[in-house]
């Protein structure tokens, strides 16, 4: 691929408000969409009616799926939601009718890390402030529907007990969508009686909700009310499951969701179809858009990109064991996309790049570092490795910046293309939109015409132990796992509950391939701990927590809400 000129390129956020945007309806006609199949929110958003979408659309063959994720991520980010938005820009630039699938994004990154959730440079989607705040509300049902469910369980309590419910056994926590360490652990019930009863509880970020989980993998309105009965929330004093049906809230719960569980849609910066809907996170849910987007998007195009958090052992491996599973798709494609600094990164010794900030360790991968290079690229073996044990082809893009090595990018190359890729493409999208994109993406609608026999990694009738397993040895490299005794007491329960026929959703660093976010590249000669296993019976699945992976982020020393701001005629400045 010829390197294109750069160009400069503005702050993400200048080059979204710039950006002269068209009207939703114009977007929706392009899609084909009609007009009674929106809901309109303002002139750049809109609600899809996807049941009367799904019905008029039903004998249409569905499109080819592409599942983009990446090699495992660093604190400087690889570009994978660009390279996601890029790539549709890409199919779309070389006349392919092609639509995007993403998440919604969690306020807790915005203000935390990462900033905004949009895609980048000129590979974004607008607009791009109401994407990463408010959007439609969605994550805001989720949290107050999950938080009358608390409520609902301490009140019983309070009032009789009337379900027996043991208050040690409880396992529904409350939410907010936000990095708030200091609620990881709390007290609730303090100041008297009728304040409650006192235990021990906690908060999750919302998007780690069961709730989360269940709107992107519920099918219709029906489904999801029949998920949400299904949800566990603890037990009685003689062993008794108690679901939210017992406590007589999924009902409540199930309305409040009424509106959310329609698909959101937007647009790119060169006019294209964007649904984005849910938003799990990868290291503690299954981390993908929601099922029902994922459906309607495959009857309206002939190619539908989506992506899968984090990397092919996170987000990746779930989307084939999880949803893939719960929506019945075979995958034509997977991405993985890197970046020549995290493959350098990942070949450092630890102690080179330990307690740098962001702006140093950037400034130290900008450099030659053609070993740590060559070493840190068996990390993108691994993850190629990875998603060909699905049966399906695999194309490696490489998000170059304007640093990067002509004779780095062939050294990617062909490491990628040894190791299995059908292909390993630059990618410019960043700088160029669709344009700098077009040679991946008809190295992607090439793979696409691969033969390919899509498979899951495991029968989810085999023994819960079996399943960890093989999720530990297949796809982290691990030797084998360990069991703390909480983990195990929960596998002998759920199994003599009839729970251990489900799929695994496990919970871990996203970091590092192995559950220690201090391994790098790609480790070996190491066993998973697995602390805990909890049940979502509502989403369909079991998630084991690995190592000391926690439910709740915390916010750093510097935190990105310190750039953010408004002007007094109302534009948000340093939104990424």
């Amino acid at each position: 691929m010829k390197k294109l000129e750069p160009r400069s390129v503005a702050s993400d956020i200048d080059i979204a408000q710039n950006h002269p945007m068209v009207h939703i309806r114009e977007i929706a006609d392009k899609a084909g969409l009609k007009m009674e199949e929106i809901e309109q929110y303002g002139n750049y958003k809109a609600k899809i009616h996807f049941d009367k979408v799904l019905e008029r659309l039903k004998h249409k063959p569905n499109a080819k799926l592409i599942d983009v994720t990446a090699c495992t991520p660093t604190p400087l980010g690889e570009g994978k939601t660009v390279t996601s938005i890029g790539l549709n820009e890409g199919l779309n630039y070389i006349g392919k009718r092609s639509m995007l699938c993403l998440r919604e994004p969690s306020l807790g990154p915005v203000f935390g890390v990462k900033g905004g959730a949009a895609g980048g440079g000129y590979s974004q989607l607008v607009p791009m402030e109401d994407l990463n705040l408010h959007f439609t509300g969605d994550i805001h049902a989720i949290s107050i529907a999950h938080n009358l469910c608390a409520a609902a369980i301490d009140t019983s309590i309070l009032l009789k007990n009337p379900l027996n419910f043991d208050p040690q056994t409880i396992q529904w926590r409350r939410v907010v969508d936000m990095n708030d360490r200091a609620l990881r652990q709390i007290i609730v019930g303090l100041g008297g009686k009728e304040n409650g009863v006192p235990r021990e509880t906690g908060y999750d970020i919302a998007v780690a909700s069961e709730l989360m989980a269940i709107l992107a993998l519920a099918s219709d309105i029906k489904d999801l009310r029949a998920r949400i009965g299904k949800i566990l929330l603890g037990y009685s004093y003689d062993g008794k499951p108690i679901t939210t049906e017992d406590l007589k809230v999924a009902g409540a719960m199930t309305a409040l969701l009424k509106d959310a569980i329609k698909p959101n849609l937007i647009q790119s910066l060169e006019g294209n179809a964007a649904l984005v809907h849910a938003g799990p996170f990868a290291n503690i849910a299954h981390g993908n858009n929601s099922v029902i987007a994922d459906r309607v998007a495959l009857k309206l195009s002939d190619y539908v990109v989506t992506e899968s958090g984090f990397a092919s052992d996170m987000g990746a491996e779930k989307f084939m064991n999880i949803t893939c599973r719960a929506g019945g798709f075979k995958p034509s494609c997977v991405v993985i996309t890197c970046t020549v600094r995290a493959l350098k990164m990942h070949g450092m010794p630890s102690q080179m790049i330990k307690g740098l900030n962001a702006k140093k360790l950037a400034d130290l991968l900008k450099n030659r570092h053609d070993e740590y290079l060559e070493k840190g690229i068996e990390n993108l073996e691994k993850h190629i490795e990875n998603m060909r044990k699905f049966g399906i082809p695999v194309v490696n893009t490489i998000n170059r910046f304007v640093f990067d090595h002509d004779d780095e990018i062939k050294m990617i190359q062909h490491r990628a293309e040894t190791a299995g890729a059908f292909a390993s493409i630059p990618l410019e999208c960043w700088m160029h939109g669709g344009k700098g994109a077009e040679a991946a993406a008809r190295a992607v609608v090439q793979a696409c015409e691969q033969p390919s026999n899509f498979r899951h990694l495991y029968p989810v009738e085999a023994p819960i132990k079996q399943k960890i397993e093989t999720i530990a040895k297949e796809i982290y490299g691990a030797d084998g796992v360990i069991y703390l005794p909480e983990a195990e007491s929960k596998i002998r329960k759920f199994t003599d509950l009839g729970f251990d026929k489900l799929p695994i959703c496990m919970a871990k660093t996203h970091l590092s391939l192995s559950h220690d976010p201090d391994l790098k590249g790609r480790p070996r000669n190491f066993n998973v701990t697995v602390r805990d296993i909890r049940a979502s019976l509502g989403a369909g699945f079991l998630y084991p927590l690995l190592g000391e992976m926690r439910t709740m982020p915390g916010l750093g020393s510097d935190p990105a809400y310190r750039a953010i701001d408004i002007d007094v005629n109302g534009k948000i400045r340093g939104l990424f």
